[in-house]
């Protein structure tokens, strides 16, 4: 693989990487189901959630985002590996919080742990799984303004 399609690929991945946050923040469903290879898988081991494929992604996505009264995520840059044969790998480091519709909080440090393949649409997902570093339910203070999909 030449240096140039090296940075390319890695350029495109973390596009990719920043389209799952925004598709996610902004509750477009559809958006984050097209991040993922059909047969795709998103994970959350301590929520217990695995979900496998498009179709399922983007149901599963809308159902847990619907939990929310708000939502902000921020993705932080990690390592990407590309390998010869259109795959790579790679990990994003995560803040997020936000408050449940229950009156919860929740505010995390996390890791996504990412696996990529190259198809002819692009680089997409073919899993994410997400790692919880740090979790604090402490009641968050603040309030939502203008939230897409709130309320």
């Amino acid at each position: 693989m030449s240096h140039l399609q090296n940075i390319a690929d890695r350029f495109e991945i973390e596009a990719l990487r920043g389209e799952f946050s925004d598709a996610a923040m902004m509750r477009d469903y559809d958006h984050v189901a097209s991040l993922f290879t059909p047969d795709g898988v998103l994970r959350f081991p301590d929520a217990k959630v695995e979900i496998i494929g498009r179709e399922e992604i983007r149901a599963g996505a809308e159902r847990l985002q619907n939990l929310w009264e708000y939502f902000v995520q921020t993705t932080h840059p990690g390592a990407i590996r590309v390998h010869d044969d259109d795959t790579a790998t790679g990990r994003a480091y995560v803040t997020e919080f936000g408050r449940m519709r229950d009156g919860s909080s929740h505010q995390n440090h996390g890791i996504y742990h990412d696996r990529y393949r190259r198809t002819p649409e692009g680089w997409k997902f073919t899993e994410r799984t997400y790692e919880v570093r740090y979790l604090d339910t402490t009641p968050l203070p603040g309030t939502a303004q203008n939230v897409p999909g709130a309320g």
